[in-house]
């Protein structure tokens, strides 16, 4: 039997893969696994609830709201609200677990499930094991005065803006921000924490309507926002994705600002101000070379990790760290959020433009973005990989050949027979060259 949950929570299309039965099945798991602390104290365990836009939100919601409190949970439904939002209600709360309904960046008829235990945090993959183990037995069945309440939190959003807004030491008073909210969860908060911050605020792809959340829109469609800014004469763009856990900008003559390079501002930033901890980031293997070679240069460590904001938070955890990221722009403060938050990293660049004085475009220009060329190989044994000796002396010899100006790195896809090879170089052309040359080696070795 196949595993559940992926690498963030469940996720597929609505009505079909992700149904109101499968929403409570998995809310019922949860009860028993999550609300376990809470019941062995002799209380009733406290769930948080939020979704984005979707239309299917309403019914999958609906459905986890149902399974929670028939097994015994009080819920708090926050409504609309950020992913990241979620997180840090749950701690704000107390609450023994929080819910997220949400496909991310995906587009409209995909929905998911996701979790978080006590404090805000994600779960490990045991404990998502033990919620597929116990929707399998017999849930919790609640009676009469027993049952759980189901209440709506009014003050879900003031409490996080309110947090978001202590995050800041400066005033953003004669920036003018443009936000692209991808008709998604961030449509009401990220206006409302940029004006407070004092920022003079244009936003677009704030008109959810339940099925064009990210079309054409958000982090993943960032040519709206490239043209508004210019339009407009902003000084900078800020991009969310669906449930606003991603960040990515854009500057005043409408160049893209990408996760590593937003990493690297931060990471300068913080080190200068001391709240840099161990003078340490953690990026993943896919992050730019560019941003090594910047470290390198401003004395910072660089922990990598494998690819997914969950491993890069582990990292984070394990060793006390305070900031790390991806290059597709969730941005992680251990200081202040318990996962990617895109509303907090936006606060916190255009923070980094006020305390400086500095455009976005100067504030990008501390890291060189080396060309990187990704090529997906299908119809291949992915697993097959790891074993193939020619493929790995092959790799080896191309990366020698780039020396300090490049690298290799090959990475079978997690979910399908896909081999992702990614070269970086000094210009795009030899990195465009290698890649192919792998890929063709890869195809003959390893071809199905």
């Amino acid at each position: 039997m196949s595993r559940l949950f992926g690498t963030d929570g469940v996720r597929g299309l609505a009505g079909s893969d992700i149904t109101a039965e499968l929403a409570m099945s998995l809310a019922q798991g949860a009860a028993v696994v999550l609300g376990r602390e809470a019941r062995q104290a002799d209380r009733r365990p406290v769930a948080v609830i939020a979704r984005d836009p979707r239309v299917s939100g309403d019914f999958i919601s609906a459905s986890v709201a149902a399974g929670l409190a028939a097994s015994g949970v009080d819920v708090q439904d926050a409504g609309v609200i950020p992913t990241p939002a979620a997180a840090f209600l749950v701690a704000d709360l107390g609450a023994d677990f929080g819910v997220m309904v949400s496909a991310s960046h995906n587009p409209a008829p995909d929905n998911g499930i996701k979790f978080f235990a006590r404090g805000g945090v994600k779960l490990a993959d045991e404990i998502e094991n033990e919620i597929e183990v116990a929707m399998g037995e017999k849930p919790i069945r609640a009676v009469a005065g027993d049952v759980g309440r189901i209440d709506r939190f009014a003050d879900a959003e003031d409490r996080y803006v309110v947090h978001l807004l202590s995050t800041l030491d400066v005033s953003l008073g004669g920036l003018h921000v443009v936000l692209d909210c991808a008709h998604g969860a961030a449509s009401g908060i990220s206006p409302d924490a940029f004006a407070d911050a004092g920022a003079r605020v244009t936003v677009i792809g704030n008109d959810p309507d339940g099925v064009n959340i990210n079309r054409d829109v958000g982090s993943t469609h960032l040519q709206l926002l490239q043209q508004t800014v210019k339009d407009v004469g902003a000084d900078l763009g800020i991009a969310h994705d669906g449930d606003a856990d991603r960040c990515l900008a854009v500057d005043a003559d409408g160049n893209i600002v990408d996760g590593d390079q937003i990493m690297a501002i931060l990471a300068v930033s913080s080190k200068r101000r001391g709240l840099l901890k161990d003078n340490t980031l953690v990026a993943t293997v896919m992050s730019n070379l560019g941003l090594r070679v910047a470290m390198e240069e401003h004395d910072i460590e660089m922990v990598q990790t494998k690819v997914g904001d969950r491993y890069v938070l582990q990292a984070l955890n394990a060793s006390g760290l305070s900031l790390g990221g991806e290059q597709s722009g969730h941005i992680i403060f251990t200081d202040a959020a318990t996962t990617g938050d895109g509303v907090l990293t936006g606060l916190q660049i255009a923070a980094e433009m006020a305390r400086t004085g500095k455009s976005l475009a100067e504030l990008a220009s501390v890291m060189t973005v080396y060309p990187q060329v990704l090529v997906n190989v299908t119809g291949v044994d992915r697993l097959g990989l790891a074993g193939d000796t020619e493929i790995d002396r092959h790799a080896a010899k191309i990366e020698a050949e780039l020396g300090d100006t490049g690298r290799v790195l090959l990475r079978p896809s997690g979910t399908e027979n896909v081999i992702r090879v990614m070269v970086e170089a000094a210009d795009e052309l030899h990195a465009k060259a290698a890649a192919d040359e792998l890929a063709e080696l890869i195809k003959v070795r390893l071809g199905e």
